[in-house]
């Protein structure tokens, strides 16, 4: 496989990230969330590359003394290797360099998402509680995650 570069995220890449995003979530976020992210300065908003391709991401924002996951997503031919592990890492890197201060990283994850929770939980987050009904198209129930980040 080509060199997988991690890199901050660009208005430029928005619209590759929506094609991302639209392959991978039944209910994908709209451009416009996406932009709002970028634009937040809370926000850290990294990009997976090959060939100048945009095959992943994560986001995550700080809220006070608490980091939440938003969004990884990872296209399907890509998957199974490591290359959410990598932009989950990078993001949490800087999360803790730019924010010493956050103390706990929490996330939700689809409950049938068995690879996104095996993913995860190899970072430290656990199960914290469920959350019935909270995602759609379909209908499930969310498991909500979190780790210390100390």
């Amino acid at each position: 496989m080509e060199e997988i570069i991690i890199r901050d995220t660009s208005y430029d890449d928005l619209p590759q990230i929506h094609a991302v995003e639209n392959q991978c979530f039944t209910a994908p976020w709209s451009l416009g969330s996406f932009k709002y992210e970028l634009g937040n300065r809370q926000s850290i908003f990294k990009v997976a590359v090959i060939n100048k391709k945009i095959i992943g991401y994560v986001c995550l924002r700080v809220i006070l003394d608490t980091a939440h996951v938003l969004n990884l997503a990872v296209m399907p031919e890509f998957r199974q290797k490591d290359i959410g592990s990598t932009l989950l890492q990078d993001a949490l890197q800087e999360l803790r360099l730019l924010y010493p201060d956050v103390e706990i990283a929490t996330l939700e994850v689809r409950e049938s998402n068995t690879p996104a929770i095996t993913l995860y939980r190899k970072f430290g987050f656990s199960t914290i509680y469920k959350r019935a009904k909270y995602y759609q198209m379909p209908d499930e129930d969310a498991v909500i995650m979190g780790m210390e980040l100390r």
